[in-house]
This record gives structure tokens, C-alpha cells and sequence, in this order.
């Protein structure tokens, strides 16, 4: 099973896709969010989101500026104020 993951700013979708795990910078503190997760909200810092595509993978990071998070049944979406790149 995978983790739903969408990254979106305020222009444009940019990323929707199945993950294995992503890691986001959260304004208390980095959390990981992995398929079945409760749902959860949290507003993000200045920071990097870490996407594992695979279990064991390198994850890939894009900077990300501001926003929330939010995990529902769907899956993950981060809708930051600006992605870098």
C-alpha cells in the first residue's frame, strides 16, 4: 500500500503522486507521514519536505516555504505558500 501525497501552492499543483513515506517540516517539529496515519493537521516553517518513494529509498527534498499539512483519508497535502524550483 502507498501514501497519497499532493503538494500545491496557491499557482499550481505540483506534485500528486504515491509515496512510501514523506517527512514535512512542521511547525513543532519535523513528523513522517506513512499510509493509514491518523489524520492530523499541522501549519509548516520554512524548511524541507522529504519524499521516500520506496521503502529503504534516498529521499528527494523540496524546499518549501510556509502553508499546512493536512492527513485525511486521501492521503497527504501540503499546501505551502511557495515550493523552490
Amino acid at each position: 500500500m502507498a501514501l497519497h501525497f499532493e503538494l500545491v501552492t496557491p499557482e499550481r499543483q505540483v506534485r500528486s503522486e504515491d509515496v512510501h513515506m514523506v517527512v514535512v517540516p512542521g511547525a513543532e517539529g519535523e513528523f513522517g507521514v506513512l499510509e493509514g496515519h491518523a489524520p492530523f493537521m499541522s501549519t509548516i516553517r520554512d524548511g524541507v519536505v522529504q519524499v521516500y518513494k520506496t521503502e529503504g529509498a534516498q529521499p528527494e527534498e523540496i524546499q518549501v516555504r510556509g502553508g499546512f499539512a493536512e492527513v485525511g483519508d486521501a492521503g497527504l497535502t501540503v499546501l505551502a505558500e511557495h515550493v523552490e524550483g
